[in-house]
């Protein structure tokens, strides 16, 4: 079936499979946010299990707004964009898969020497590898590579060829860089007024502190921003004070959060607010 010629009734077959579905508008992307979501002054949809605040029923917020549920799909408020769409898009980490983005020939040629064979779709370009599993999302995880999964959207093109595979541990490490290196910053805060010795300087007590502040971090499924600042916040109003951190503590720190796409820039700025906000 062709994706354009007549999206609802693709989308509505999609999403009778089990794949939630929005429409596309030319361009290939998602309908943008209406005039009470713009600029997600609605507090937006950071996730498909928790939507947050917004309930708005039109298809807004990109892949946050795919759906399964054929009222939605058919309702007043998506028909405007239906008769607008120019194809189809599901979100494959709702429906529990994984899609491979191969761009080009030479990507393609990659995948058939790196990754065990799975249901193909063909592109305009290129191919969709499909795999049962999901991941988190990355683009240009090497040249003309990107990974689809959760909270991101791929294009319905067909149903493709070939037996879907289990998501296989060599695309899940395309995902996983060394992280950078975190911009040297001194942690300079005052030692204990009369030389006392620190009670923070138990080193089970800090190794545990800084520990739970990773697992914090990495467990942290969304507003991961918020979740990095109150982390370090925490850390610093308890360890910060007495000159037990170190670089490598600091280091440490900001592994965890590029690990869940921070950037160095944004961990150092996050760094800097929180012993602002501690008057340090």
């Amino acid at each position: 079936m062709s994706e354009t010629s007549n999206p609802l009734h693709t989308a509505l077959s999609i999403a009778a499979s089990g794949m939630p579905v929005l429409p596309l508008r030319r361009g290939k992307v998602p309908f943008g946010n209406c005039r009470s979501c713009a600029g997600n002054a609605c507090g937006g949809r950071p996730n498909m299990k928790a939507p947050g605040p917004c309930t708005c029923p039109a298809p807004c917020h990109g892949w946050a707004a795919a759906t399964t549920n054929p009222r939605v799909i058919n309702s007043s408020t998506w028909a405007r964009a239906w008769r607008d769409a120019a194809g189809v898009a599901y979100h494959p980490g709702g429906a529990g898969l994984t899609v491979v983005d191969l761009d080009n020939t030479a990507a393609i040629a990659w995948a058939h020497g790196a990754l065990p064979a799975t249901r193909t779709v063909p592109t305009t370009r290129g191919e969709h590898w499909i795999y049962r599993g999901t991941m988190a999302s990355r683009n240009e995880v090497r040249p003309g590579v990107d990974i689809k999964s959760t909270m991101s959207y791929a294009r319905w093109l067909a149903t493709g060829t070939g037996t879907m595979a289990r998501l296989p541990d060599a695309v899940r490490a395309l995902i996983v860089k060394a992280p950078a290196a975190p911009v040297p910053r001194a942690v300079t805060v005052p030692v204990p007024v009369g030389g006392g010795e620190c009670r923070h300087r138990t080193p089970t007590y800090l190794a545990r502190g800084i520990a739970m502040a990773e697992q914090c971090i990495s467990e942290a499924s969304s507003a991961v921003h918020t979740t990095v600042y109150r982390t370090f916040l925490a850390v610093l109003s308890t360890h910060g004070r007495c000159g037990c951190l170190t670089d490598a503590h600091m280091a440490r720190l900001f592994a965890a959060a590029q690990a869940k796409g921070e950037s160095v820039r944004h961990c150092t700025d996050a760094w800097t607010n929180a012993r602002t906000a501690l008057g340090m």
